[in-house]
């Protein structure tokens, strides 16, 4: 009875309204359902609902495999003897396996049925994105291969887990890497909580890959093994330790190990990013509004000053990058080299935070409107920016302390604190220059002259035909004139179509010029701030470009210089440097690819 009276209950007018107009898209459109929400009468408010609980219950999911995986690693960095890295290898190849068997689901399953992908997000996976996974990958593979042939050297005194581990990681890398690049774009309709949960899944195997990368200090002590077997060897006292042999593969997979660790950190984060934008993506049914007409390209005219100081930039710091790996290398860094370090990021950081302060400037004095659109991408780009640039910060306030609690008038500690308090700064206004960047709309000029000429050349070819057709009925008024004058008037006609054609060419690229006229016009107004603005952001992506390859090549003078680690002891120190150090890495890379969104749409 209850079941009847529910059911005789009339909704409301908003529910019918909606309902009816759901109706007719219902046959490619795959509404949501939960169990939690099937009372309700309306059709979109029901999908609409089901859409909150399916991403509620697939982040609790991932959230209880990140919160197992952490304890996991934190049980292996507190306690060695019960959790060894070789249980959170194997626990972490399980999640991969389970991942594994998704991405293949969904490759050959979900995105091939009726339906599936209705939609694709323009802004989500852009080249530059895309790019950098393959990039990363590729290097992240090569690490893992580097790994299976030093552990296969040194299999006498090593787990083969170690071989097991990068093997499964470079199946991962591969057949992730394919579904990014493929798929990144889907807003996929069907199997919504499956996909869902299976994306949420994934992130949470990257989360906790990266964890382990920057807890696990497996790279530094085979960095000390190696140092403490050169010393040995040196002092001729030779030892049976779990060292690399006097063989050069194994020295050069050592080395490779060694350098491409921070590689496969980048490829974790990056993939988090591209999977939280799926994740968002899923069940999203993207209006025409949100698809840009014409899509801005990359070019380089018109660019000279920004390109040169940035050029000019990079090499400086080649050059300095260099000077320090060869001291650092040889032997412990001198004061001289620190000096020559930092005082290179002096002298830039200043420069950069400035080009963010005026294009912050040319931006507010701009009339172009700002994009109101709902674009997770863009909103993802923002927390990213803003998250890892903590990272750096948290670093840089850590040093601020130890600087001003010792002794800040030393010429080196003043140096690093100068360093310290730049880069926050310059961190702050870089940030707000790319977040206000990518508010903004892209400048439309030249795709209204494309409408135009487009509008033109229709208008052409609509007065053709009425042309063509309009000499059938001359020749049926001139039936009855001799051969010899009709071919006369077909000649004339001809030269009278001709002309015509010849008219409204000219009066076509006549208003042609006049729209270019007054795109050069507006052109002209507007050239200083798009040139500078252009200028702006390609000096800064050269700049984080160079920022981006000293730390990650292996310059960490935050941990060599010897002032923080003193003060705040070695393993907080390292666990500091270990959490921010790949956060500003992530975030210098992540500014090239907001600073060029910039670029193009300025």
């Amino acid at each position: 009875m209850s079941g009847d009276k529910a059911s005789r209950q009339k909704p409301c007018h908003r529910c019918k309204s909606s309902s009816a107009s759901a109706t007719s898209d219902t046959s490619t459109i795959h509404y949501e359902k939960f169990w939690l929400y099937r009372h309700c009468s309306s059709l979109q408010q029901r999908d609409r609902q089901a859409q909150k609980a399916g991403q509620l219950f697939s982040g609790l999911l991932a959230m209880n495999v990140v919160f197992l995986g952490s304890a996991f690693i934190s049980s292996m960095i507190f306690n060695h003897v019960a959790i060894t890295l070789a249980d959170v290898w194997i626990l972490l190849s399980i999640l991969k396996v389970l991942s594994l068997c998704w991405i293949t689901y969904y490759l050959l399953g979900t995105s091939r049925q009726p339906h599936a992908v209705l939609y694709r997000d323009p802004h989500a996976g852009p080249i530059w994105i895309r790019g950098s996974v393959l990039l990363f990958g590729s290097f992240s593979i090569l690490l893992n291969v580097f790994q299976i042939g030093y552990s296969a050297i040194l299999i006498h005194c090593k787990s083969r887990v170690e071989i097991v581990f990068p093997s499964i990681e470079i199946v991962f890398i591969c057949t992730q890497a394919f579904f990014l690049c493929h798929h990144s774009k889907d807003c996929i309709q069907v199997q919504h909580n499956f996909t869902r949960c299976g994306l949420m899944l994934n992130i949470a195997t990257n989360l906790l890959l990266w964890l382990l990368a920057v807890t696990n200090d497996t790279i530094h002590m085979e960095i000390e093994s190696q140092l403490r077997e050169v010393e040995q060897r040196f002092a001729g006292n030779e030892t049976a330790s779990c060292t690399c042999p006097n063989t050069t593969i194994c020295k050069v997979f050592q080395k490779g190990y060694i350098l491409l660790y921070p590689f496969n950190t980048e490829y974790c984060l990056i993939c988090c990013s591209m999977l939280y934008v799926m994740w968002k993506n899923v069940g999203r049914r993207i209006s025409h509004h949100h698809v840009p007409r014409v899509k801005p390209r990359f070019k380089l005219h018109g660019v000279v000053f920004g390109p040169l100081l940035g050029a000019i930039a990079v090499i400086i710091g080649i050059c300095v990058f260099m000077l320090y790996q060869i001291q650092a290398t040889g032997s412990a860094p001198s004061r001289e080299v620190f000096v020559m370090f930092y005082s290179y990021y002096i002298v830039l950081l200043p420069l950069m935070s400035v080009a963010a302060v005026v294009g912050t400037i040319i931006h507010a004095l701009e009339k172009r409107e700002l994009d109101t659109l709902k674009n997770p991408t863009r909103s993802l780009d923002a927390i990213l920016l803003m998250g890892a640039a903590l990272g750096q910060m948290a670093m840089c306030y850590f040093s601020i302390v130890a600087i001003v609690a010792t002794d800040p008038r030393d010429l080196l500690n003043s140096l690093i604190l100068s360093y310290a308090v730049l880069l926050i700064f310059q961190n702050i206004t870089q940030n707000v220059f790319i977040i206000d960047g990518l508010h903004r709309q892209p400048f439309v000029a030249v795709a209204e002259v494309g409408h135009t000429e487009q509008a033109g050349q229709h208008a052409v070819t609509s007065e053709l035909p009425g042309e063509k057709e309009s000499t059938p009925n001359i020749k049926q008024e001139h039936t009855q004139i001799p051969p010899d004058k009709e071919e006369e008037r077909k000649e004339e006609q001809n030269h009278e179509a001709y002309d015509q054609r010849r008219m409204s060419v000219l009066e076509l690229g006549q208003e042609i010029r006049k729209v270019s006229r007054s795109y050069m016009h507006s052109y002209s107004h507007l050239n200083w701030k798009r040139r500078a603005l252009k200028e702006i952001s390609f000096f800064l992506v050269l700049c984080n470009i160079i920022l981006w390859i000293i730390p990650t090549f292996g310059a960490h003078p935050v941990f060599e210089n010897g002032l923080e680690k003193s003060f705040y002891g070695y393993s907080t120190w390292f666990a500091i440097v270990n959490f921010g150090l790949p956060l500003s890495v992530f975030y210098r890379m992540h500014s090239v690819g907001g600073l060029l969104e910039v670029y193009i749409t300025a």
